[in-house]
């Protein structure tokens, strides 16, 4: 690692590059050969065995390069989370809002899987769900690589209870709770989800545990986990989850000031712990704005 961020991997396909540097220009044209230059210089792209290439090494077909990718006009997200459990094999983290879970986008730094290698030092951790970057709350990880896969089935099977609150309008349409199913698959525009008609293949329980005015404080209960499930879901019912960017439709340019975080919150996760048998139930100690 370095400063918590780990290198990424490309493997030398077939073909004619008189260098290193020729190889990985061609191969990623949007970062641009200045940039290429600038890591050589600095020791940041590697062979197999962690020794730094220099940008004239000779290119091998089936050789593995790796490089550290940066960001250098990333921005600080002033939110930090909190590590609430942590064994030989677990780590749970309470995460604040924007924060996403591994590097994607703009973020690398800036997330929470590289903020926690940086504050432990534990560079085999491994995020075993995932919530999304605008979503607050629980976020297990794996610290031992051997045993990653046993919570892994926990999730896989649906053996993790996991309850979120939600902050959205309220509405005397529904009785309470409500198991809402429905068929989910990916939207025009990647990034989100939609409906649409055939075999349901996701399902959410839904009480309304505080009203407040007009706005009601949701539990919410994801029997299965389909990308935004749970804002779609809501979306769907005609009480979108306040300050949602996405759903029921896009809004433009983001809160960069931190201003309206989306009112979502993973409160808690239980579950059989697969080596120990001992019950584990994780709750955040985070709380939605229902009354200002």
């Amino acid at each position: 690692m370095r400063e918590g961020v780990g290198a990424s991997r490309v493997q030398v396909t077939s073909g004619d590059w008189p260098s290193v540097l020729d190889f990985l220009c061609e191969k990623f044209p949007a970062v641009g050969e200045a940039v290429w230059q600038s890591r050589f210089r600095r020791g940041l792209v590697l062979d197999a065995e962690g020794k730094p290439l220099a940008a004239t090494s000779l290119c091998v077909t089936g050789a593995r390069i790796f490089y550290y990718r940066e960001l250098e006009s990333e921005s600080e997200i002033p939110f930090y989370e909190q590590i609430i459990f942590q064994d030989e094999n677990i780590l749970v983290v309470d995460k604040p809002h924007f924060l996403p879970v591994i590097p994607s986008g703009r973020y690398v730094r800036q997330s929470l899987l590289v903020r926690l290698k940086n504050s432990t030092g534990i560079s085999s951790l491994s995020p075993i769900h995932r919530i999304d970057k605008d979503t607050a709350g629980l976020v297990l990880f794996s610290v031992n690589p051997a045993t990653r896969d046993a919570y892994q089935a926990l999730f896989r099977s649906r053996a993790v209870k996991k309850i979120y609150h939600a902050v959205a309008p309220l509405t005397e349409q529904y009785a309470w709770p409500l198991r809402y199913c429905s068929r989910l698959v990916e939207d025009e525009q990647f990034f989100r989800t939609c409906e649409v008609t055939g075999e349901t293949n996701s399902e959410t329980i839904i009480a309304l545990i505080q009203a407040w005015r007009d706005k009601g404080l949701y539990e919410l209960q994801p029997v299965t986990g389909k990308k935004h499930q749970l804002r779609v879901h809501l979306a769907s019912l005609g009480i979108p989850i306040m300050n949602d960017p996405l759903y029921p439709a896009v809004k433009a340019g983001e809160n960069a000031d931190f201003s309206a975080p989306l009112q979502l919150l993973a409160k808690s996760l239980a579950f059989t712990d697969p080596l120990s048998g001992l019950e584990q139930k994780f709750t955040s100690s985070q709380h939605l704005q229902l009354i200002p």
